[in-house]
């Protein structure tokens, strides 16, 4: 009885500690996004939300060498929009373009890279809501 319990606690806690996570981290971004001048070029903050996704040019965004510079690219943000109303259905978009990535001031690219992940935690999560509230559809009646 108390190992399932014991389980149970463990498994609230986890849980209360993303949603922690996941305010402070909104917070963060949003920081971000206005120190980056991303709301020059995307107005309202919830708005970012609307891409499918956002990737990075110019420095490494794998596990192994976060933040590493590629040689000879620009460090640039950019966005991936999509309109299904549109011949060619995905369009990049820039959203922040800093130059040469290896002449970039060392803690702007961190800031850059750390605007990157906290966007794709954040997106993950509404990914993660998203599809629970399809599941729910395949629930029968009881």
């Amino acid at each position: 009885m108390s190992s399932a319990l014991d389980r149970l606690k463990n498994l609230t806690n986890k849980i209360s500690s993303y949603e922690r996570t996941r305010k402070d981290n909104l917070v963060l971004l949003e920081e971000l996004y206005n120190s980056l001048g991303i709301n020059q070029k995307v107005e309202e903050f919830s708005e970012l939300f609307n891409f499918k996704a956002i990737n990075l040019s110019g420095a490494s965004l794998l596990n192994e060498t976060l933040g590493e510079v590629k040689k000879d690219k620009y460090l640039q943000i950019l966005a991936i929009g999509y309109d299904k109303e549109a011949v060619v259905k995905s369009k990049n978009i820039s959203l922040g373009y800093f130059g040469k990535a290896q002449n970039v001031d060392e803690e702007l690219k961190n800031r850059v890279v750390e605007f990157i992940i906290r966007f794709r935690f954040e997106k993950s999560f509404m990914t993660l809501e998203h599809y629970y509230t399809m599941l729910e559809s395949f629930k029968s009646d009881e």
